[in-house]
């Protein structure tokens, strides 16, 4: 059974300032979400599912539906604010989606089969969809094995403002023990660093492994994360901030020895769409690959 890649879309850019999923920054216009697509087809995965929001729904089928026909299966599954579980009051200025763990939550009407899950705007590079979908192929089977991709934390940082990094620690065997989202981390002339929720600054190495949001999942995860974000929900329904991140949800099941998961070491060098001035370095770095032969000038020619 072919993977399938679940692309975490809905989001809405607020750093960015604007649609940065469909941005184009590829020598034909193509947009770093292309990519990712391109390398997945590369690695054998079978159907797409797009997590989008209503507002911007059309925009992105009107951008894939050519693209892809013919190519790769498609699917669009809407993440909405309204979908939460019954008896929960949603209040009336929340904008934000409920964050990752839930887009991942409403994907699983439509996915069935083993599954990668990547951000729209991030570029993962075509060895680590190679290593996912093996990953999956040959750990079928075992629903409750799971699996992430890590980056040195040094390659995945932006120079135009802080991000958030799931930070990893791994065992003697190779499984993930823990992941912890770290937010605010930067560089600057002192190092690498990130801040805590009373303000105070942590210093990092930037030899950290760290999830970029690259996961490996099964079916069986749907169940876990339906849990999750019922609870999550009853007790931050109240606060039009609150998010549900992926890493929450898979360091508490691997802290109660519900679930597995395999760290798969990339080498690759991740960049992203971060902030509006991500822009330029992203667009020179695709120049580069396109350069290089990695892809080709056009890419759905």
């Amino acid at each position: 059974m072919k993977p399938t890649l679940v692309i975490l879309a809905a989001g809405i850019g607020s750093r960015y300032g604007g649609l940065k999923q469909l941005d184009g920054v590829g020598p034909g216009g193509e947009a770093i979400i292309d990519y990712s697509i391109f390398d997945a087809i590369r690695a054998g995965f079978g159907k797409v599912v797009f997590v989008i929001r209503e507002e911007f729904e059309d925009q992105i089928v009107s951008h894939f539906d050519a693209r892809l026909r013919g190519r790769i299966r498609t699917e669009y599954v809407r993440q909405e604010i309204h979908m939460v579980p019954d008896g929960i009051a949603v209040p009336s200025d929340r904008s934000k989606p409920w964050g990752t763990a839930h887009a991942v939550l409403v994907s699983g009407g439509v996915v069935k089969e083993p599954f990668a899950v990547i951000n729209a705007d991030d570029f993962y590079g075509p060895q680590s969809y190679r290593m996912v979908a093996e990953f999956l192929s040959s750990e079928a089977g075992d629903g409750d094995v799971y699996c992430v991709v890590g980056y040195e934390l040094s390659k995945t940082l932006s120079d135009f403002g802080s991000v958030s990094r799931g930070v990893c620690e791994v065992d003697s065997k190779g499984d993930l023990k823990s992941v912890v989202e770290r937010t605010e981390i930067e560089r600057d002339n002192h190092g690498i660093h990130y801040r805590t929720g009373d303000g105070q600054q942590i210093a990092l190495t930037g030899q950290e492994s760290v999830s970029m949001n690259m996961w490996g999942f099964y079916p069986s995860v749907f169940e876990f994360f339906e849990e999750a974000f019922a609870r999550f929900a009853k007790e931050h329904s109240h606060d039009i901030r609150a998010e549900l991140y992926i890493p929450s949800v898979v360091n508490e099941l691997i802290q109660n020895g519900l679930i597995r998961v395999a760290m798969l070491d990339s080498t690759e060098v991740w960049f992203g769409m971060t902030y509006k001035d991500d822009k330029t370095a992203a667009a020179n770095r695709l120049r580069r690959l396109v350069d290089e032969g990695m892809y080709p000038e056009n890419l759905w020619a």
